[in-house]
């Protein structure tokens, strides 16, 4: 196959999970870029539709719904109208997630069980949703959104937030494990872990601990939105049909040293 061809999504059924703005926004945008179709997905249904039309101005198809993955009746109706509408699913970028700063030995529990629920046991059920139609189609591609922070220890005068980094850890061997068990379903499980982009959730960090971040980064600049799409077409693709259960870092070389 042309080097170019194994790149193209054309015709393929993206979810994006959070997909209206952040690095869900950059994601759904260079997947449509690349031929998907894609199906956008949070509790902020008007950031949603907006993503929408601008990815329709590409050519491709787009879904917005309303949806909180920390609801089950949710999750059905996202899966249950992009069948109705497409009649697959073949790929799922889960990006959904909350994070809660403070240090160890202060955080509520509650705050703690929050963090922990979302971004975990709310992605295993949509994924779990959407896995079943993919099963029964004997193919599909999920990606996981973890973090350079579920990697390693970080710094609290980077970032205190212990919940949310063991979160994200946990989302990386929740990756390697599910790629073991579909493997024999044809589905390809992998997982990206980005550092540090310009999203709302990041503005302030990135405004007032600039100079410590970059201390830390080999590449002396933060992400930019065609980094992530590059990585998520390539594990979208053919490109990367050989590849399951892995990790791959985003983060200018921050997991390195």
């Amino acid at each position: 196959m042309n080097s170019l061809k194994l790149f193209n999504l054309t015709g393929k059924v993206s979810i994006v999970t959070g997909g209206g703005d952040g690095l869900g926004r950059m994601i759904a945008m260079g997947l449509g870029e690349a031929g998907s179709n894609i199906v956008i997905c949070s509790r902020k249904l008007e950031k949603c539709e907006t993503t929408a039309h601008e990815i329709e101005k590409l050519g491709v198809r787009a879904l917005a719904i309303k949806c909180d993955i920390s609801r089950d009746g949710d999750i059905d109706r996202v899966v249950s109208e992009t069948v109705k509408k497409f009649h697959k699913i073949d790929i799922l970028i889960n990006n959904s997630g909350r994070t809660w700063g403070g240090s160890p030995e202060d955080i509520k529990v509650e705050d703690w069980q929050k963090v922990i629920d979302l971004n975990i046991t709310c992605t295993f059920k949509f994924t779990q949703k959407a896995g079943k139609v993919m099963i029964q189609q004997k193919e599909g591609n999920i990606i996981n959104i973890s973090s350079y922070t579920g990697i390693r220890g970080i710094d609290p005068e980077i970032l205190n937030a212990i919940p949310y980094s063991t979160s994200k850890g946990a989302l990386i061997i929740f990756t390697k494990d599910l790629a073991t068990k579909w493997a024999k379903y044809n589905i390809r499980v992998n997982c990206i872990a980005p550092g540090w982009f310009h999203t709302k959730m990041t503005e302030w960090t990135l405004e007032n601990k600039r100079d410590i971040i970059f201390s830390r980064l080999l590449i002396k600049r933060f992400g930019k939105e065609d980094d992530l799409k590059g990585v998520v077409i390539f594990l979208s693709s053919k490109a990367s049909d050989y590849m399951t259960g892995e990790v791959l870092c985003v983060d200018g070389g921050l997991t390195t040293w």
